[in-house]
Formats: C-alpha cells, sequence, structure tokens
C-alpha cells in the first residue's frame, strides 16, 4: 500500500502548513491532541474575520459519509479534522497514513480548558446545544474545574431550527454580540456540521467546533467511560452498555459497513 498524503500542504484558511492524510474519502489532520489545541490557540490569537470550523469524525461518522456521500463536502471544507476513534488511527497506521494518536472530539473541549487556565490566558466561549438548561449546567461545570474560561452565552436551540431563517439570523447575531472565541456545537452529526457550513459566513467567531456529545458530558447528561475503559480502546462498549436502545443498532451497521470500507481503502491505496 502507498501513502497518499497531502505532506504538507496549506488549508485555504490557515497560513500554517499542515500535515494531512486523505483517508476514507476525507482529509484527516494528522496532529496530538496538544497540536490541535495549539492550533486552535493560534487561530485565535491571529483574530482573521473567517470562522474556522473543526470537526471530529468517528467510525460512524465514516459509515455514514460512505452511505450519505453528499455529506462528504461538509467534513472536506473543514478547517482541521481530528481523528476520533482508535480504528481509525489503527488503520491509518495499516495503510501507511499514520495518525499519531486518537483525538476525542469530547476531550477536546477540556483539553482547550485546560490548557487556558494552566496558561492563565482567559478563552470565552458560547455554547450551542443541548436540552434547556443542559449549556446552563456544563458551563457551571467548566466554571468549576476552569475559572479562566468563561462561557459568555449559550443556546438550547427547538427542534428543527435549522430550517427557520429567521431564528438562524437571530441565533448568530445573539453569537456575535457575545463576541466568544469558540462557538462549541453540539448538535450532533450531520446536523453541526451542516448548521456551521451554512452560517459560518455570517459568524465573527475565530473558531467553531463541532464536537456532538460534549456539552451534555460536561453537564453530566450523559457519562464518559472511566479512564482504564479508555486507555484499553473499549470505550465504545461502555457506551453502548449504558445507552443500548440508542447504540445497538448505530453499531451494527458500523460493524457491517467500516471493514468494507477499510478493504476499498486499501485497494485505494494499493
Amino acid at each position: 500500500m502507498t501513502a497518499e498524503t497531502k505532506s504538507p500542504s496549506c488549508s485555504s484558511e490557515s497560513d500554517s502548513a499542515t500535515l494531512r492524510h486523505r483517508l476514507w474519502s476525507i482529509d484527516i489532520d494528522a496532529v496530538t491532541m496538544s497540536q490541535a489545541v495549539q492550533r486552535i490557540g493560534d487561530w485565535i490569537s491571529e483574530g482573521q474575520p473567517t470562522c474556522r470550523f473543526v470537526v471530529t469524525p468517528n467510525v460512524d461518522h465514516i459509515v455514514q459519509l460512505y452511505r450519505q456521500k453528499e455529506l462528504i463536502p461538509l467534513y472536506r471544507q473543514a478547517s482541521m479534522t481530528l481523528a476520533d476513534g482508535w480504528p481509525l488511527v489503527s488503520m491509518s497506521r495499516l495503510y501507511g497514513k499514520p495518525l499519531p494518536e486518537r483525538v476525542a472530539g469530547s476531550d477536546l473541549l477540556p483539553a482547550i480548558c485546560e490548557k487556558s487556565q494552566s496558561d492563565n490566558r482567559p478563552v470565552k466561549l458560547f455554547l450551542l446545544g443541548g436540552k434547556p438548561g443542559v449549556p446552563q449546567r456544563a458551563a457551571q461545570a467548566i466554571a468549576n474545574r476552569w475559572p479562566v474560561a468563561e462561557v459568555i452565552g449559550s443556546s438550547s436551540p427547538p427542534l428543527g431550527f435549522e430550517n427557520d431563517p429567521v431564528f438562524n439570523q437571530e441565533l448568530c447575531s445573539q453569537i456575535n454580540q457575545a463576541e466568544p472565541d469558540i462557538l462549541v456545537v453540539g448538535l450532533g452529526f450531520p446536523k453541526q456540521e451542516s448548521w456551521i457550513l451554512n452560517h459560518r459566513e455570517r459568524l465573527r467567531t475565530p473558531v467553531a467546533l463541532a464536537v456532538g456529545g460534549t456539552i451534555d458530558f460536561l453537564a453530566g447528561e450523559q457519562t464518559r467511560a472511566p479512564k482504564w475503559t479508555q486507555a484499553i480502546k473499549m470505550e465504545w462498549l461502555h457506551r453502548l452498555a449504558t445507552n443500548p436502545r440508542r447504540l445497538a443498532k448505530r453499531y451494527a451497521l458500523d460493524a457491517i459497513y467500516f471493514p468494507w470500507i477499510c478493504i476499498r481503502q486499501g485497494w485505494h491505496d494499493a
């Protein structure tokens, strides 16, 4: 197998060179968590008007991109794409396009807040997503753990809000008036990615993160697997055990499709 990479290349939205690998029809950044956090910090410091956005594909996202190819442009336009899943990291190494480590979306915001706290450099956040009351609880959890990180606004949009132009115009105005450094979007795939892409031209936020259930995790609405479970790469089993009705069908489809997708990737690289 040969390594097809963009090595190094500059995205249209970043002045810094970045090594990216074309895997499963999208370009994934070969970065560690600390490198991703540093890059986001650099974007905030630059203060450019363009809203850069970060996506964190996992195995289920790769399967959905395979089944719904119209979603691929959502990820190809991202400013940074991080591999959220050990299967992605493991397979990348087999293809000769190694990703250094898993960079989980649910760990990204805590890592940013931890860096902000250790450097004593305030960061302003706006939380978009979660049921009513959930982002407020997440904001309190952030304040308790990382006092330097400030949640300066939040919104729990109603079902179907993405199809309401008036609501979205007001929401973008609310976000812009708050002037956050980072917009944290937890609406689930692919709604969160679509919403950011559709509205990024209106947003004056340096960075937007599409990070799924992060707001719910911080609020205690959902629980993360114990650290030892994550360390042995079995977090998926913990999630299945704690939420079987929602995840059983999804994981079954992933188990069917992902091996085939990986075989196709291998043929493409051969």
